[in-house]
């Protein structure tokens, strides 16, 4: 089993790999691989919907980390994607990233997925709302811990001080790796991830 750590800062040692760390450490002691992905700090294209991925199972765009992404994701069982904020909301970069990702490939159903968000203070629960919407999209389980997924610090060495932060992703992580190996035993059991139905969609302006 593994999960793909998906690091959405441009910082690439800063608060967000904090507590992707403490994650891959937990994952680690429990069992399940990880791997982690920096999105870098390189500018990030948006979504033109130019529809040119459907079909392709990739964006028409490569030069950046999007591709490569899908490409990860389709040899992991789960994920988890840490952000930091910025005004209130993701980083913009991620957002771009996660939006051709995920148009593009239609999603990953049935993975169980998790965000994680990084403040100094405010505007973490509106990021996990904001990236928690592309998991809940596309059929992918969410995970929880024993409070919202996030840590606080404006440095790195500030989150490794946010005792309950570190906790909170810690009981995530193992949370994550229950989870897998609940579904992975259903599997076994002959309970495959149920088939979704699709083609309706419903445009009340003609």
């Amino acid at each position: 089993m593994k999960v793909l750590l998906l690091n959405g800062s441009p910082h690439q040692q800063g608060c967000t790999a904090v507590a992707l760390a403490e994650i891959a450490k937990t994952l680690d002691a429990c069992g399940v691989e990880s791997e982690t992905l920096w999105i870098g700090k390189e500018p990030l294209r948006g979504c033109i919907a130019c529809g040119g991925c459907r079909g392709k199972g990739r964006c028409v765009f490569d030069g950046d980390p999007a591709n490569l992404f899908i490409e990860k994701m389709s040899g992991a069982d789960g994920l988890v994607v840490g952000s930091p904020v910025y005004y209130a909301s993701a980083n913009g970069s991620l957002i771009n990233l996660l939006d051709r990702a995920f148009y593009a490939s239609g999603g990953f159903a049935g993975k169980p997925a998790a965000a994680v968000a990084s403040a100094r203070r405010a505007g973490t629960t509106a990021t996990l709302d904001e990236l928690n919407k592309y998991f809940t999209i596309c059929g992918m389980p969410v995970v929880s811990s024993t409070y919202w997924n996030m840590i606080h610090g404006n440095t790195a060495e500030e989150a490794r001080r946010d005792q309950e932060g570190l906790q909170t992703m810690r009981n995530l992580a193992r949370n994550m790796a229950w989870l897998l190996r609940c579904i992975k035993a259903g599997a076994q059991a002959g309970a495959a991830f149920p088939q979704q139905e699709g083609g309706i969609r419903t445009n009340f302006i003609r």
